[in-house]
């Protein structure tokens, strides 16, 4: 049966969006799922993709975070400036951005009681960017990352000890490219780290009801 999961703004982080609260939330195990939008969008933009996954989590809190400030495009939310940026520029911005978002992560973790052991942070594109380079602090955040057509601000410094980063990405994106993602993968490999990634073909800068199923695969396979 289909199922309509509560969606209230919450004021006290940056009108973050609880797409669905645990169905027992005095269970002692309470995982939490993390969205993170792309640059110029919303927090509600992945509200639908955590509605196709919740049916999969019924004990899972899963929240969609808006970034905190006024996109660069006129519209939307950002976690950093895109303007003028190039490879050397990013991982400085990124740098600059990364404290706010460890504090969004631990907000909620301590407002749900989650640890990061039970703990996903699944981003798209800036967001993406976001939780995969937050996978390069000395402490760890999440037990899995979840990159949606995104990228490493930089190059892979080091394997995040017990965190599986997946990576899903349109063979045909044109705002990031899919060489970005495949590029980390062997990178991560190299450093020992564990991986997968997908990449879908005649798909661009985008989701589809393949990303959802693939996502469904992966939850499946992490429950046994």
């Amino acid at each position: 049966m289909a199922i309509s999961p509560l969606i209230i703004q919450d004021t006290a982080m940056q009108d973050a969006l609880i797409i669905q609260q645990p169905a027992d939330p005095a269970a002692d195990a309470r995982e939490l799922w993390l969205f993170f939008h792309g640059i110029g969008s919303r927090a509600e933009d992945l509200v639908p993709l955590g509605q196709a996954l919740a049916p999969l989590l019924p004990h899972a809190w899963m929240i969609s975070v808006r970034s905190p400030d006024p996109s660069d495009f006129g519209q939307g939310w950002q976690w950093f400036s895109v303007q003028g940026v190039t490879e050397e520029s990013r991982p400085a911005r990124v740098a600059a951005a990364m404290p706010a978002f460890v504090e969004v992560v631990k907000f909620w973790q301590q407002k749900t009681g989650a640890t990061p052991a039970t703990t996903t942070l699944a981003g798209f594109s800036q967001g993406a960017i976001m939780a995969l380079e937050s996978t390069q602090q000395a402490e760890k955040l999440a037990q899995r990352v979840i990159s949606l057509a995104g990228r490493f601000a930089q190059p892979p410094r080091t394997a995040p000890a017990s965190t599986t980063i997946h990576f899903l990405h349109g063979q045909n994106d044109q705002v990031i490219a899919a060489h970005y993602a495949t590029d980390a993968v062997r990178q991560l490999q190299a450093l020992g780290g564990a991986v997968t990634c997908d990449v879908f073909p005649e798909l661009g800068h985008g989701l589809d009801g393949r990303v959802v199923q693939r996502l469904a695969a992966l939850i499946a396979a992490a429950a046994h």
